[in-house]
C-alpha cells in the first residue's frame, strides 16, 4: 500500500528562476497538502496538466527528493525513515530517460539487477521475460545512445522491473512513445495489476487514464481537487468522459463555476 499524508513541497528559486517563472516570490509550492492511498491489485492514475505536481509527488514517493512537510508510506515503511526500504519495494520509471549512454542495454540490465542483490538465475529468468515481451532481444548489445526515443523507453521499464518490485511508480510512461510502443507498456501495465502489483503512474494524457486505472487522483496548481473512480467522477460532474469531467474540475478550479 502507498499512502501519503499532506504532502508539501516548497521549492527555493533563484533569481533565474524567478525571471523565468515571471515571479518576485523566492518561493514556488510544486505540491499543496496533497493526500491519497493506493493498494495492491490496483493501479491508481494522477492525471493533472503539466506543472501540476505529478512530478515532484512521485519523486517525493521513491526517495529521490524530500517533502518539506507531510508524510509518505510505502508498503508500510515511512519514505524518510526507512528510504532504503522503500527502494527495494518499487520500481521507479522517471519521465527523463537517463540510462548511461555509454553502456548496452544488457550490461545496464545486469548491472541494476545485482545492484538490487538479484540472484544470477532469476536475473537470467527476469531478462528472458522482459527483454521478449518488449521485443529488446535485437537491441540488447546496442548503446543506449545509438536507440530510438521508443527503445530507450522500453529498455528503462525493463532495467526498473528487473527486482520484481511489488510497487510499480511510472511517471508519463507513455510520453513520446509510438502508438505500438505505448499500447506494449499499458499492456505490460495491466498485467502487472493482474499480478497483484501496485501501480501508480502520472499522466496528461485523458484517453490513456480512462483506459488505464481503477482509481484517479486529478492535481491541478499542487492541489488534488478530486479522487475516485471513473463512475465517481463522471457522477460527480455529470459527464462521460474524462477529459469533460477534467476540465470541469478545471473551471472550479479557476473560479468559473
Amino acid at each position: 500500500m502507498i499512502e501519503i499524508r499532506n504532502l508539501t513541497k516548497i521549492y527555493k528559486l533563484n533569481k533565474k528562476q524567478m525571471e523565468e517563472n515571471k515571479t518576485k516570490n523566492p518561493k514556488k509550492v510544486a505540491v499543496n497538502n496533497l493526500s491519497l492511498t493506493a493498494s495492491a491489485g490496483e493501479i491508481y492514475g494522477i492525471l493533472g496538466p503539466n506543472g501540476a505536481g505529478k512530478t515532484t509527488t512521485l519523486r517525493c514517493l521513491a526517495t529521490l527528493i524530500k517533502p518539506t512537510e507531510g508524510e509518505i508510506y510505502v508498503g508500510g515503511h515511512g519514505v524518510q525513515k526507512a528510504s532504503e526500504e522503500v527502494r527495494k519495494s518499487i520500481g521507479f520509471l522517471t519521465s527523463d530517460i537517463n540510462l548511461d549512454p555509454q553502456f548496452s542495454v544488457d550490461y545496464l540490465f545486469d548491472f541494476f539487477g545485482r545492484l538490487h542483490g538479484v540472484p544470477e538465475m532469476k536475473l537470467k529468468e527476469r531478462k528472458e521475460e522482459l527483454f521478449t515481451y518488449f521485443a529488446i532481444q535485437d537491441f540488447a548489445h546496442k548503446k543506449i545512445k545509438e536507440l530510438s526515443t521508443g527503445m530507450k523507453q522500453k529498455a528503462a521499464i525493463a532495467v526498473s522491473l528487473v527486482h520484481d518490485p511489488s510497487i510499480i511508480v511510472f511517471d508519463e510512461p507513455t510520453n513520446g512513445l509510438d502508438i505500438i510502443t505505448a499500447r506494449a507498456v499499458t499492456d505490460y501495465l495491466k498485467k502487472l495489476k493482474e499480478d497483484g502489483k501496485l501501480v501508480i503512474i502520472s499522466t496528461h494524457i485523458m484517453s490513456e487514464a480512462q483506459k488505464l486505472c481503477d482509481r484517479i487522483g486529478i492535481v491541478i496548481g499542487g492541489e488534488k481537487v478530486a479522487e475516485g473512480t471513473l463512475e465517481e467522477l463522471f457522477a460527480q460532474t455529470n459527464t462521460d468522459n474524462l477529459e469533460d469531467t477534467f476540465f470541469e474540475y478545471y473551471k472550479l478550479q479557476q473560479g468559473e463555476a
